[in-house]
């Protein structure tokens, strides 16, 4: 028996796995889309929010704004916008999808910057995942407008220690983590947190990826509603969870006409078997593998463009079910006429968004937005 993350149960769950599926087509598309839907129980977060501007300033370039809005429970939602300075007339715009990285202390700081002090762990993780860049604003530089969000449990949108039960905080910080030491300490709180957090949420009747599938819609309706934005060409993208997000989301917002999801592409088999213990509660809703694989999810906006951008050594997935997944989505745009709306490339390295990588997204956004 080989190796898997369950021991014998592996080749049951493979078996499980590789039940039969009706594939994704432009016929069946709108049955799936209505089953995933219900899987993912996405709750009432409001309508468009009422963003509140902190700070506005020209730096680097590019014109900035800090902002915040409030969403119907929890912290308020910080946020940043970007955009060429000078620039009056509407443009083209992304939403900046930040990922998970195990830090949830951060969130948006993790794409983008403003002026200021820079945290050298901001700098480093930086460095480490994104070739050094704040792809944020290197894309806003080419000519974007570019919001980037706390989404739910990360950063302004994290849950404090301080809020919970005795039993469930344990050894964590209880004051807010400043020192590098308990930063470390809160992150590996919250880590274990996310099992907590996800049975707290399915015992209310939703979904972690459904809860942050409707976040980042809210986000989108305030970039689309803005004035210097082109609502009919507005793409989002991001790296790791950001993949996963733009996976949701591009796959079930149809105002997203350009996609881009780097570092987050393999199967549910993969998931199940070789890398469940790698990924995130972010992705998980009961039932969905029944019916759909998980790049379907992504293939529901086909033909959309989209682009795909893995490495051949990701630590997330293995390269055999990254490989099927693509394979899984030139079927569907094959299906629907559109192959040449759909790019899959596989960079070498471990898991990243380096320049060569950002480079080819920008271009990508260029192409189609």
């Amino acid at each position: 028996m080989k190796k898997n993350t369950v021991g014998a149960f592996g080749p049951w769950l493979d078996k499980l796995c590789r039940r039969p599926r009706a594939p994704l087509t432009p016929r069946n598309r709108i049955g799936i889309r209505r089953r995933l839907l219900q899987c993912l129980a996405i709750p009432d977060t409001g309508g468009t929010p009422r963003a509140k501007v902190h700070d506005r300033y020209i730096w680097d370039g590019l014109s900035i704004e800090h902002l915040s809005w409030q969403l119907p429970y929890g912290p308020r939602t910080e946020a940043i916008f970007l955009k060429p300075a000078g620039v009056q007339r509407r443009l083209p715009a992304v939403l900046a999808l930040h990922s998970h990285g195990g830090k949830k202390d951060l969130g948006w700081r993790k794409i983008a910057r403003g002026r200021g002090h820079l945290h050298p762990r901001i700098r480093e993780h930086v460095n480490h995942y994104d070739g050094g860049m704040f792809w944020a604003n290197e894309l806003a530089k080419r000519g974007f407008a570019v919001l980037a969000h706390d989404v739910y449990a990360f950063a302004s949108r994290r849950v404090r220690t301080r809020d919970v039960l005795d039993q469930v905080r344990g050894a964590a910080p209880k004051a807010d983590p400043r020192t590098a030491h308990d930063i470390w300490r809160y992150n590996e709180w919250a880590a274990g947190h996310e099992s907590v957090m996800a049975k707290a949420l399915l015992d209310a009747g939703t979904t972690w990826p459904g809860v942050v599938l409707a976040e980042d819609q809210r986000a989108l309706d305030y970039l689309c509603s803005r004035p210097d934005v082109d609502a009919r060409r507005v793409g989002c993208g991001g790296l790791s969870g950001g993949g996963l997000r733009t996976v949701y989301l591009a796959g079930l917002d149809p105002r997203v006409r350009c996609a881009v999801c780097v570092g987050y592409m393999t199967t549910w088999r993969d998931m199940a078997l070789n890398r469940c213990w790698t990924n995130t509660w972010m992705v998980n809703a009961a039932l969905i593998p029944n019916f759909m694989d998980f790049p379907e999810i992504l293939g529901l906006r086909a033909p959309k463009p989209t682009l795909v951008l893995n490495t051949r050594k990701d630590q997330l997935y293995t390269l055999p079910e990254m490989k099927r997944a693509d394979r899984i989505l030139k079927a569907v745009y094959r299906r629907c006429k559109a192959t040449e709306r759909y790019r899959c490339s596989f960079y070498p390295g471990v898991h990243k968004f380096d320049r060569p990588m950002q480079a080819e997204a920008f271009a990508w956004f260029n192409r189609w937005l």
